[in-house]
């Protein structure tokens, strides 16, 4: 162990719990963060020593500044918590599908981070991952790319919240440059999670994508900020 932490929020399952149990075995202290207490406390369990559950719904702010009340430093935040309600067309997409998700992908991440920014400060090499989505790069979404067929206006919801969160990362990033922060974005490729149907059907680890993850948490001072990068460590189109 060392003395560095990490919060990944959507820890409890999926490539969440595989980025915590994998900074955990960095000798990080790695809050688990989790909406439910008891698949919290069941994910903190099964990654073992140096996982410390802390409940958190990235959509509730008093439980968020009562998750960031209960951590004095931080060192790494990985906003990994999202949903993809649907893989509907924007035509069939109800607003309330937007607003759903938009709560969880946009204003979640911007909650979260603004609140544990104090803790954040604290480290002497902070370090934010946004996890995105191939899918949210307007030119991949346009032109042929090395992770799915382009051309379908799919997923809008979740899409459009990705690529917002894009913009965020750039944002932060040069906002907080000037601190020390390392701030990026990570396309995991579609994985083998409950995220939708789609991903579900497919056999892709999730813990490949969770280790792209890790190592920009992991960032030296000489690494790169306001990035998007492919799960392979490539760069991906804005």
């Amino acid at each position: 162990m060392n003395d560095r932490t990490a919060l990944v929020t959507g820890a409890n399952k999926g490539i969440g719990k595989h980025i915590a149990r994998l900074l955990a075995a960095e000798g990080l202290t790695v809050y688990v963060g989790s909406r439910d207490r008891g698949l919290g406390q069941r994910a903190v369990e099964e990654i073992g020593e140096g996982a410390r559950l802390l409940v958190l719904d990235v959509t509730d702010p008093d439980g968020i500044a009562r998750a960031a009340a209960q951590v004095d430093r931080l060192d790494v935040l990985v906003n990994n918590a999202g949903i993809s309600p649907s893989l509907a067309l924007p035509t069939d997409t109800g607003i309330e599908e937007f607003r759903r998700t938009y709560e969880t992908n946009v204003f979640g991440v911007v909650a979260v981070t603004n609140a544990f920014l104090p803790a954040l400060r604290r480290s002497p090499q902070p370090r934010i991952v946004n996890i995105s989505s191939g899918t949210a790069s307007l030119t991949w979404s346009t032109n042929p790319n090395p992770q799915f067929t382009p051309g379908s206006g799919g997923a809008a919801a979740y899409r459009s919240s990705k690529a917002a969160l894009n913009a965020l990362t750039v944002l932060y990033s040069q906002t907080l440059a000037e601190h020390g922060f390392k701030v990026n974005a990570l396309a995991p490729g579609i994985r083998a999670t409950d995220l939708n149907p789609l991903a579900a059907a497919t056999g892709n680890d999730p813990a490949e994508a969770a280790q792209a993850a890790t190592h920009l948490s992991l960032l030296p001072a000489d690494g790169p900020t306001g990035g998007f990068f492919s799960w392979d460590g490539t760069p991906v189109p804005w």
